[in-house]
């Protein structure tokens, strides 16, 4: 899969069936749009694209407004955007910068300068929901109209649905906000993870016997928080399981830099710099400001203590149902 940072150059256009959106955690709405753009390609035998936009639309305006807390958090980071997109089988991306420029476009300047000439689109699908322009003024019907006068077919898709509700972005932040990884996994049709390489930390859970591997969240905002149980791929054949901390540490830093740390139960290796995956399977609770070291150390072990016991009832219920086979 090709990524573009802003729209490709002449020599490396050419004709595609595209889609457009924020694609916040390819949830199985977004799937469904996917599998529709290589549905097309394949019959037109041209590329499969999407465009999709840094930073959200929603994070810029908020941020324009002063007003950060409008902002939506995010669900994915964009290295696991664009994995999810590859393993959907998308040929190219285009990551648009969304800036006072890219906001300013009038609806038909999107259609002429961008679909047109700057991606070569001959075929269209978005929600049925889907605006663009300044002030969100294009619809799809303006979109379908352009595609009768420049050439390309426009479908627009409507909402996918679990057990009667739309699946959405909102609506996977929401599950997550609430800790309810097993309605995230039914929206995402898939774990819910966040992946990363490992970096350096303080040092500080080697200290206290709880050393962790650090994976940096580069927004402010995640749509995840606090402490879970969890397993990580990327270390070993198979995954490993742990116990992680995701926020802002509030009792030994005051930066409010956002990060994921895990320890993984009985590993002592370095991994600095490896690639890793950190898959949620449960929340335990959410993170708080302890009074000191040793009382932090304390809720460590407890954290640890749970998530053993999840895992060792996991495995004596998969040993059981062995056994009944």
């Amino acid at each position: 899969m090709k990524v573009f940072r802003g729209l490709p150059n002449a020599e490396a256009r050419m004709p595609c069936a595209l889609t457009i959106g924020n694609f916040d955690g390819v949830h199985r709405g977004h799937q469904a749009l996917l599998a529709r753009v290589r549905e097309a390609a394949s019959r037109l035998q041209i590329s499969t694209a999407v465009m999709t936009f840094e930073p959200h639309p929603r994070e810029f305006f908020a941020q324009l407004s002063g007003d950060a807390g409008k902002a939506p958090t995010r669900i994915a980071n964009l290295r696991d955007k664009l994995q999810s997109l590859s393993d959907a089988g998308i040929d190219r991306v285009i990551v648009e910068s969304f800036n006072a420029g890219f906001a300013a476009l009038s609806p038909q300047d999107f259609i002429e300068k961008v679909l047109v000439q700057g991606l070569h689109v001959k075929w269209l699908i978005v929600g049925e929901d889907f605006r663009y322009g300044a002030r969100r003024a294009g619809d799809v019907a303006m979109l379908i109209e352009a595609g009768r006068q420049y050439g390309f077919h426009v479908e627009a898709l409507p909402a996918v649905v679990n057990d009667g509700a739309r699946i959405s972005s909102s609506s996977v932040r929401a599950a997550l906000a609430q800790g309810d990884l097993i309605h995230a996994k039914q929206l995402l049709g898939h774990p819910y993870a966040i992946s990363g390489h490992v970096v350096h930390g303080q040092k500080l859970g080697r200290t206290i016997g709880f050393p962790t591997l650090n994976l940096r969240i580069t927004h402010k905002r995640p749509a995840l928080s606090g402490i879970f149980v969890v397993q990580v791929h990327g270390l070993a054949a198979q995954p490993l399981p742990g116990v992680a901390s995701l926020g802002i540490r509030p009792t030994v830093d005051d930066s409010g830099r956002v990060l994921l740390e895990t320890h993984v139960f009985d590993y002592a290796e370095q991994c600095y710099g490896k690639l890793v995956r950190v898959e949620f399977l449960k929340k335990l609770r959410d993170e708080e400001k302890y009074v000191d070291l040793p009382t932090l150390t304390d809720a460590i072990a407890r954290d640890a203590k749970q998530a053993r016991m999840y895992f060792k009832q996991r495995d004596d219920f998969a040993t059981s149902a062995t056994d009944r086979i």
